[in-house]
């Protein structure tokens, strides 16, 4: 088992910047691939940004690019998403998620998850 807890969010006003945390526990934490997904009210969730164990690897949405980072520190068991040049259609409940099968971008790749957070955008 890998428990997962988020943390960072908030409420910002557009063009801000935030930092997400991820804190894992539990199994080695370096074996696992990490991802992170947001979903808005009414909306299904949807894939934002993921990285190998290694951090080497990293992939984004395209509705992302180039203003989210994710990071992640093994040593700390954390992953850490980087909010830059918010948009208020950014504005959702933010999740972290492991997986020990490699990046993927599908939601059901990922076999645990984290509560979330919540990032809210002011126009």
């Amino acid at each position: 088992q890998v428990q997962l807890v988020e943390s960072g969010g908030g409420l910002v006003q557009a063009g801000g910047s935030l930092r997400l945390s991820c804190a894992a526990s539990g199994r080695t934490f370096s074996r696992y691939a990490m991802g992170w997904f947001r979903q808005a009210p009414g909306k299904e969730r949807e894939f934002v940004a993921a990285i190998s164990w290694s951090g080497v690897t990293t992939h984004y949405a395209d509705s992302v690019k180039g203003r989210f980072t994710i990071s992640r520190d093994n040593a700390k068991n954390t992953v850490y998403l980087q909010l830059n040049s918010l948009k208020p259609e950014d504005t959702a409940v933010y999740y972290c998620a492991a997986t020990d099968g490699g990046i993927g971008v599908q939601s059901d790749w990922y076999d645990y998850w984290g509560q979330g957070t919540q990032v809210t955008v002011a126009s």
